[in-house]
């Protein structure tokens, strides 16, 4: 609530791991925040942290009983840090058409780790195969933006913002600005 507070007009939204969808739903109706983003949308993988079933019936579902059907949810696609052999059959075209048919409000595309920009070609499928807006969620420096500009509809920027880079580092003055 602080944080939405202070933001003012800014769009605040969150996310809580691992895949605790319907947890960052009632905290984004509790605080009133913009948005939610949730991993394991469409189809099931494997992650770093464990088997991710997907969660959009059950996270559609919540979200209406609890009075967030105007928080749309950022879905991400092929999550980062994760195996996608369960879904190697499909094309990420594929996955981002039933990402739509599951009521993804936006898909996320990223790259295979934190930091690590989105395969251009995938990003370009994706666009093809959904009329969802189309965010980059990983690897976005001041200096690749371009590439991505035309491709996206949003961008979420992090690592490139924290000194040295690294994820977990404090946020740079400099870079920020």
């Amino acid at each position: 609530c602080a944080v939405k507070r202070r933001a003012g007009k800014i769009p605040v939204g969150i996310q809580v791991l691992f895949q605790a969808n319907r947890a960052a739903l009632a905290v984004a109706v509790a605080a009133k925040c913009d948005f939610v983003r949730a991993e394991g949308w469409t189809y099931a993988h494997v992650s770093d942290k464990g088997f991710a079933d997907a969660s959009a019936g059950r996270v559609v579902r919540y979200r209406k009983v609890i009075g967030g059907s105007r928080i749309p949810i950022f879905a991400d696609i092929r999550k980062k840090h994760a195996a996608h052999a369960l879904t190697g059959d499909l094309t990420i075209g594929e996955i981002a058409a039933g990402m739509e048919l599951h009521l993804a409000d936006a898909i996320v595309v990223t790259g295979s780790a934190t930091g690590v920009s989105p395969n251009i070609d995938s990003l370009k499928e994706v666009r093809e195969a959904t009329g969802l807006p189309l965010i980059v969620g990983s690897g976005i420096t001041a200096e690749n933006v371009g590439l991505f500009y035309d491709h996206a509809d949003g961008f979420i920027v992090g690592s490139s913002l924290k000194e040295n880079n690294v994820w977990h580092g404090p946020v740079s003055d400099e870079r920020t600005q």
